[in-house]
């Protein structure tokens, strides 16, 4: 019948924890224990279910007070050896009993005899003690709160003759019609110089009647004091229907009924509030009823072989052959598990493969490589090179000149269809000889593979996966006559590339010449460097010899922190090359002081976020190049997830952008102050994102839920102005590229191993004026 009492069963560890053992801290007469709420708290956090009090654990929770009472229930009144009270009430009448009427009345009469002596006794007089007057901020609101004089007074001094004074006064007559000697009134009016504004007005009302609040479009030109008091008028029964009976009221419908009706019909007709406007800025295209802007799937590529269970690391569009795209493959693995499935990876062969538009069944050709490719790069000046980063570190050159030919030319029949390898059987069929073997149809279909040409030595790569390719443009040769001259064939000879383990490793080609003699001396001089699977090793002198030839440490000034790099931007460097036969690394090296002038600036984007702006400068030490990294080195930290893409603007060489976690961020070369446009937090992850290639404002970034979000800077700045589903997992890497002036194709590839190539649509292609 007590609902504020729980009882309770303390064994005699939960008694000696809280001091309530039995006969020593508790007994029949003391039987009252006073616990803390924090100390059962912690000990249900400790024992959990093994606590005594986790019968009870929301009870206790709930309890208001601080402290708890615990009685001994020597006698099982409740059934158990202890209860809990478990209201405040409940507690103070179990510790302070109600008193009894005698007692009470005892108490007053004791209460009453000490008043009356109180009063008895007569307190001496004590003047008071001054004290010092200690300040507690009561001045400051005086302060305040006063009125003071903000405006300078200004003094006015009368003077007077002073055989004046006391003289005799005459006053006469004056006209007042007399402009000399008339009263001139003195009106106020608006200055318009300068404006005084009230910042405080004490006015004090009494009462108040019931008023209406009404406006006009009135301005008072001097303002004045004024109050009106008035009451509403109100009309009888009587004379409200006098009024809408009269005369003039119904001349007055007849007469503006018409207007009513017609401008009620144009409400109905036509929108009155339809923006104009943005009728007249509609596209054409728009008329057919698809939406103004999209991406329309044109072609979809997938290899079962080579990208099976993987994802598309990289994609590069040919730069010279149009619809001719290649695309690297690696296991979705983390570095650390790709080290200790070293071996299985093995079983299954990284490829670089290349897929024409015209055929999207089949590879045209397949680059092989020891370890899977995490980045490659076409030679912007000779395409035929192909450089590639492993995720091991290694550098791996290709050399596709023989299969060019291969690459332009469709194959195709006398009539101009297509030969496949049906119609190659079919051919077989119809001349009578139906015995086509096997090793022909497989040759007739598979592609090619191409072998590396060279690859560097693991001890002088990087230590972490090669995670960004640069080539290195505009390039001068030194002939053996010292006369510098321009290198008319514009051949690479250097590229640049970055990992996460802090270092950025500039590199040359091996045989500069290989690209300027016909395909069969080629090949000859490429077989030194060709190092075939299972064959003797005809190149162990190139791979003791192809090193980097310079390597910047990306560091912290002042501290020992280093960055690791997963991403660069490079402006574009003159190099001087000297041309010569094959020398060793250290002829090589000194073959590069026609580079130690060479001073350029650097956005590079680290696997932390941040994107660090420096500079490096070459200087040739004991026939050695130092890189010397200079001292404005800047850190910015917009970024909280690895850098995924930097790129320069194809249109605006100092402008980069910048990709990683929930962020983009366009940054401008030598603007130190920072981002010049930063995006807000994204509600996924994005994952790539590239530049238009035909328009300065618009940009592509794919996301982890297999979206691309399309932004278009002319129309938004706070959000994507379009976006568009392109697959069920996240968007690996995006590459545009221009077929031809009215077709342009988007290549995403996502985290499945499909690549995806997408049209885009005229509005996002053709650029505005002006933009």
């Amino acid at each position: 019948g007590h609902p504020e009492i729980f009882p309770l069963v303390l064994t005699t560890q939960t008694q000696a924890i809280f001091n309530c053992r039995l006969d020593e801290d508790v007994t029949e007469e003391n039987c009252f224990k006073i616990i803390k709420k924090e100390d059962i708290i912690q000990d249900l956090k400790r024992r959990d279910k093994i606590s005594d009090f986790y019968p009870i654990k929301n009870v206790i929770l709930e309890y208001p007070g601080e402290e708890l009472l615990v009685v001994l229930d020597a006698n099982f009144q409740y059934g158990q050896n202890f209860y809990l009270v478990a209201s405040e009430e409940a507690k103070e009448n179990l510790l302070k009993p109600p008193e009894t009427a005698e007692e009470k009345q005892e108490e007053n009469e004791e209460e009453e005899e000490e008043n009356i002596e109180e009063t008895l006794e007569i307190q001496p007089y004590r003047p008071p003690v001054p004290k010092p007057w200690v300040s507690l901020g009561s001045e400051k609101e005086v302060e305040e709160e006063s009125v003071k004089d903000t405006v300078t007074k200004i003094k006015y001094m009368i003077s007077r003759v002073r055989r004046k004074f006391g003289a005799p006064i005459t006053f006469t007559d004056s006209n007042a019609s007399d402009v000399k000697d008339s009263y001139v009134e003195c009106a106020s009016y608006q200055d318009k110089t300068f404006s005084i504004k009230m910042l405080e007005k004490d006015v004090g009302i009494q009462m108040v009647p019931k008023v209406r609040e009404s406006s006009t479009q009135t301005k008072w030109t001097y303002p004045k004091n004024a109050a009106t008091q008035y009451f509403p008028r109100q009309l009888s029964d009587e004379e409200k229907e006098e009024c809408l009976s009269s005369e003039k009221l119904k001349e007055f419908l007849t007469s503006v009924h018409l207007r009513m009706e017609i401008a009620l019909q144009q409400n109905e007709i036509m929108n009155p509030f339809f923006d104009d406007w943005k009728a007249l800025a509609e596209d054409e295209s728009s008329s057919g009823g698809k939406p103004d802007v999209y991406l329309q799937a044109y072609q979809s590529f997938t290899d079962l072989r080579y990208p099976k269970d993987r994802t598309i690391s990289c994609v590069c569009w040919h730069p010279n052959i149009d619809g001719i795209i290649a695309v690297s493959a690696r296991q979705r693995l983390s570095y650390e598990e790709h080290i200790n499935l070293s071996d299985k990876s093995l079983l299954q062969q990284s490829a670089i493969l290349f897929w024409s538009t015209s055929d999207p069944i089949q590879p045209q050709l397949l680059l092989e490589c020891p370890e899977d490719i995490y980045c490659f790069q076409f030679s912007p000046s000779n395409p035929n090179i192909i450089a590639g980063g492993c995720i091991n570190g290694q550098v791996i050159l290709w050399d596709i000149s023989e299969h060019e030919e291969k690459l332009q030319n469709t194959k195709t029949d006398a009539d101009g269809n297509d030969v496949t390898a049906v119609s190659i059987i079919n051919a077989s069929i119809l001349d009578g000889s139906t015995s086509v073997s096997m090793e022909d149809q497989q040759s007739s279909t598979e592609p090619p593979p191409v072998k590396h040409c060279a690859d560097s030595p693991i001890e002088h790569a990087h230590k972490k996966t090669v995670t960004d390719i640069i080539w290195l443009l505009n390039y001068f040769e030194d002939n053996r006559m010292g006369a510098a001259s321009e290198n008319r064939a514009e051949i690479p000879v250097h590229f640049a590339t970055c990992s996460p383990d802090c270092s950025i490793l500039f590199w040359d080609i091996p045989d500069t010449k290989l690209s300027k003699q016909p395909s069969s001396k080629k090949v000859t001089e490429m077989n030194m460097f060709y190092k075939p699977r299972g064959g003797p090793d005809t190149s162990k002198h190139l791979d003791l010899s192809w090193k980097p030839l310079i390597k910047i440490n990306l560091c912290e000034s002042g501290i020992n922190r280093e960055y690791g790099p997963t991403r660069i931007s490079l402006r574009v460097l003159h190099c001087n090359f000297k041309s010569s036969e094959r020398v060793s690394a250290r002829e090589m090296s000194r073959s590069l002081k026609g580079i130690q002038d060479i001073s350029t600036d650097f956005f590079v984007g680290t696997e932390d976020g941040e994107i660090v702006y420096s500079d490096w400068k070459i200087e040739i030490e004991n026939n050695l190049p130092i890189p010397v990294n200079q001292k404005h080195t800047q850190k910015y930290t917009v970024h909280t997830e690895t850098i995924n893409t930097l790129q320069r603007s194809p249109f605006f060489k100092d402008i980069v952008l910048s990709v990683g976690g929930r962020k983009f961020a366009i940054w401008k070369e030598e603007v130190t102050y920072g981002v010049i446009l930063q995006s807000s937090c994204s509600s996924g992850r994005y994952t790539a994102g590239r530049w238009s290639l035909t328009r300065p404002g618009v940009f592509f970034i794919g996301r982890d839920d297999g979206n691309v979000d399309i932004w278009d800077l002319l129309k938004k700045t706070h959000e994507p102005s379009y976006f568009q589903n392109i697959s069920e997992s996240k968007i690996a890497f995006i590459s545009p590229w221009i077929a031809s002036s009215k077709q342009h194709f988007l290549a995403v590839s996502d985290d499945l191993g499909v690549l995806h190539v997408l049209e885009i649509c005229q509005a996002l292609s053709d650029p505005v004026t002006n933009e």
